[in-house]
């Protein structure tokens, strides 16, 4: 797999909401089956890691800058010590996006996934190319028509996503599902500095010739694509963002690719900052790990604004 679609593979697990995509479809198992005895299998032990947390401040208001990976595995302690202290001592939750209700995404889903000119999938594909989708769609148990109606980009970050959950990852694990539940429990505030509907909107406007590479260089690892996840995971608690930065950017070559996925969108993001430190207050702001790594991270566009981010030690 090229490296620009290793990195965006990547970007697009991090940039979306993994729960629009995988649906994942309920079976019953046989009674005799659900008569046997659950097996009591022992919990995971917990590894703690200390993902990186950096802070905006002046005289009366604070910014929290913590980066975020949407899917993981559940047996990590991230949610401790200097991340738990911060968020508890914020007054509202700050995320990409506050995920819309299941009707609201699929609906969204369904408006810019969903080819609308009556092209199947796979037609759009050369037969080399729709041989090698297929196979990686016999892996992951789905029926090679299963993704047909879909535009390419949606059928490579299904693809994707689907072959994560089989290999441990768990949507519900997520960072910020974990910290959507925590906010809610304490009454804060959550607010969203993106919607759905232009996070998807990002992949939607790639050309088509673009999205079909996507889908069939995500096809070709598609039993390997943990192995990435893990590696960026790793060094995300580690932490280690400059070496994150350069597993998730590397070989990005295209301009407008690099700019539509990070640097305009970390540009509104620093912008939104700026406006936000004239407010009094304290703000937790959990984004993207990928956005705060890298040349063009909010934290390397703060200076344009006379701001800065310190990275809290903990």
């Amino acid at each position: 797999m090229s490296p620009k679609y290793k990195a965006l593979l990547v970007t697009a697990a991090m940039a979306l909401s993994p729960a629009c995509f995988a649906q994942d479809a309920p079976t019953e198992a046989p009674a005799a089956v659900q008569a046997l005895d659950p097996v009591k299998a022992a919990p995971p032990a917990i590894k703690d890691v200390d993902p990186a947390l950096w802070v905006v401040k002046d005289e009366d208001t604070t910014i929290y800058l913590f980066g975020t990976v949407h899917i993981l595995k559940p047996n990590l302690g991230w949610f401790d010590d200097g991340v738990k202290q911060a968020f508890e001592g914020s007054d509202k939750l700050v995320l990409e996006m506050v995920e819309p209700s299941a009707a609201e995404s699929q609906a969204l889903f369904g408006k810019l996934a969903i080819d609308k000119s009556g092209k199947t999938l796979r037609s759009k594909m050369s037969d080399a190319d729709r041989a090698v989708y297929e196979k990686a769609m016999a892996k992951t148990g789905l029926p090679a028509e299963a993704l047909d109606p879909f535009d390419p980009w949606a059928a490579a970050v299904t693809l994707s996503v689907i072959s994560m959950q089989k290999q441990g990852f768990d949507l519900n694990s997520g960072v910020e599902k974990q910290l959507t539940a925590a906010a809610n429990a304490a009454k804060k505030p959550i607010a969203g500095v993106e919607t759905m509907e232009f996070q998807l909107g990002v992949f939607d406007n790639m050309p088509e010739s673009e999205q079909i590479r996507f889908l069939i260089e995500t096809a070709k690892v598609v039993e390997g694509s943990s192995n990435m996840m893990d590696k960026m995971v790793e060094l995300w608690g580690a932490p280690d963002p400059d070496g994150l930065g350069q597993l998730m950017n590397e070989g990005l070559t295209s301009r407008a690719l690099y700019d539509a996925l990070l640097t305009r969108r970390n540009a509104n993001w620093a912008k939104w900052i700026k406006a936000e430190m004239d407010k009094p207050g304290t703000t937790f702001m959990a984004v993207g790990a990928g956005h705060l790594s890298g040349p063009t991270s909010v934290q390397n566009l703060l200076p344009a604004y006379g701001l800065s981010a310190v990275r809290v030690a903990y």
